[in-house]
């Protein structure tokens, strides 16, 4: 049952990927430019400093599969990809190793053919400390993510339908993991009231995993017989709005994914925000269709792109493209004004005060 779910999720997520929209959210995120802005192109370092240590590039593979043969295949392809390009890699959900151990396999592949590199394990907001200890344990993982999917469960005919208690069991797993907690959405977002409660609970960074990439709750939903939750497909909040609302919560590590198309989408989010950019649909699209070596040159090209636009905004580094002057419009600007942000502010933040 577990890895036909899990087999079915990777072909519709793929489906989605294929048929996705040319647009999102990201598209009313512009850089404005100036001329004179360029740097030397051999000044930009792409490292960024997280909770998780220094990374190389301000880019990760974010969750995506495990627990059946083919997402065994699957992720041990992303752990070479990681491998060769020096980007972390997050595991899909850890559940069906911690209901069957001799699942094992499907998810440790992820570091042992990426031994030195930076490897995330991944569990429910239910599971105990003890699991996410054994989760991490498998993978010699140097930091865990909890995943938060209520609204997917609820479309899941067989998902968890009581959520109460996962705040608490949050702050558990952040004192007794042993490694720094990530907590990340999947693809519905973060709100700021959420972001300020992680903090509190101790939560070293949060994936705000906004609206714009896979869609799980139509995943689910073209899983049920009637598919009689399709009601709920434009549900939550989009990776940019996010970024913007949770820059108000402070004083928490801030990661971006959810519809990142390109290395200007990872660009947009830097400048919102993010400490680093996780890619998923995108990259498993590029392996489904066209491989491994397809997709190692895909993220070199990223990575080369992503400094190619560095240079020509003057951001010597990521952290860099949080000065740089924005025009939000559309959708975005609307919605930072119904929250409380004010849009225009973001279209002068390089001029010196």
């Amino acid at each position: 049952m577990t890895g036909n779910r899990k087999d079915d999720h990777v072909r519709y997520a793929v489906d989605q990927q294929r048929r996705s929209a040319a647009c999102n959210d990201f598209d009313a995120v512009n850089f404005l430019h100036h001329a004179l802005a360029g740097i030397d192109r051999d000044t930009v370092d792409l490292g960024v400093k997280t909770p998780v240590g220094h990374w190389p590039v301000p880019l990760y593979i974010n969750a995506m599969t495990g627990g059946s043969d083919q997402t065994g295949r699957i992720n041990r392809q992303l752990a070479v990809a990681a491998r060769e390009t020096g980007l972390p890699v997050a595991s899909g959900s850890m559940s069906a190793y911690l209901r069957d151990p001799d699942l094992g396999a499907t998810f440790r592949t992820l570091r042992d053919e990426n031994p030195d590199g930076v490897v995330i394990a991944n569990v429910n907001a239910n599971a105990t400390v003890d699991q996410a200890r054994r989760a991490v344990d498998l993978l010699g993982a140097d930091a865990l993510q909890i995943h938060l999917n209520a609204v997917q469960e609820i479309v899941m005919p067989e998902g968890d339908r009581d959520f109460a208690a996962w705040p608490g069991r949050v702050e558990r797993i952040v004192a007794g993991a042993g490694v720094p907690v990530i907590v990340k959405e999947v693809g519905f977002g973060l709100s700021r009231r959420t972001v300020a409660r992680l903090r509190d609970l101790g939560v070293a960074a949060a994936d705000v995993a906004g609206r714009g990439g896979t869609n799980f709750a139509r995943i689910e939903n073209d899983r049920r017989p009637r598919g009689d939750y399709a009601f709920v497909d434009g549900w939550g909040q989009s990776t940019a709005c996010c970024l913007l609302d949770a820059a108000g919560a402070g004083g928490i590590f801030l990661l971006g994914s959810g519809g990142v198309r390109s290395p200007l989408d990872v660009a947009r989010a830097l400048a919102l925000g993010a400490g680093a950019v996780g890619v998923a649909g995108r990259f498993l699209g590029v392996l489904t269709d066209r491989g491994t070596e397809a997709l190692v040159a895909e993220i070199r090209a990223w990575l080369e792109a992503l400094t190619g636009v560095m240079t020509v905004l003057g951001a010597a580094s990521p952290a860099d493209l949080h000065r740089c002057d924005l025009l939000l419009t559309g959708d975005v600007a609307e919605y930072c004004r119904a929250r409380g942000i004010d849009p225009a502010a973001y279209s002068s933040r390089s001029v010196p005060t």
